[in-house]
């Protein structure tokens, strides 16, 4: 008899389901705010470590390198979280966006012929920075503007 009465308090026992967001988990609209954060945040340590590469010397250049390279993933776990329309619409702007880290990591590259050429490390180093902050500064202004038009964290 009482598994009789329990079956019947089961059944009535009110059942809840969550409504899925329509692109899945990773594209909702918090995920979306919660990664352009992250990225806007690894562009900002970006700067910084530019500012202090001086400082490390030798260890500048990879301390720069390794902090660009966070840049690039965590750019790249922002996109993912983009649902299709967003993809869609904004693709040259995406496009361009991925361009411009291109672009900016050519900076590293000039860093080694500066030093092959004879130009002391320190000064090469320095340059390289300059162009990685100037470089930065303009993707991240680009990203923002690409963010609002395709309405990135938007409900």
């Amino acid at each position: 008899m009482f598994r009789w009465v329990s079956l019947g308090l089961v059944a009535l026992w009110p059942i809840s389901f969550q409504a899925q967001w329509p692109y899945g988990p990773a594209t909702t609209p918090d995920a979306q705010r919660n990664a352009l954060h992250a990225v806007r945040t690894q562009v900002n340590w970006l700067q910084n470590s530019t500012r202090t590469a001086a400082n490390y010397r030798a260890q500048g250049y990879g301390n720069v390198w390794q902090t660009f390279q966070e840049l690039r993933q965590v750019y790249g776990t922002f996109k993912r979280t983009l649902n299709p329309q967003q993809l869609a619409y904004g693709a040259n702007e995406l496009a361009e966006l991925d361009a411009g880290l291109d672009i900016i990591q050519e900076a590293f590259a000039n860093y080694h012929e500066d030093v092959a050429s004879g130009q002391p490390p320190g000064m090469a180093l320095n340059h390289m920075c300059q162009v990685l902050r100037q470089g930065s500064k303009l993707w991240l202004k680009e990203l923002n503007e690409t963010c609002a038009r395709l309405r990135v964290g938007w409900g």
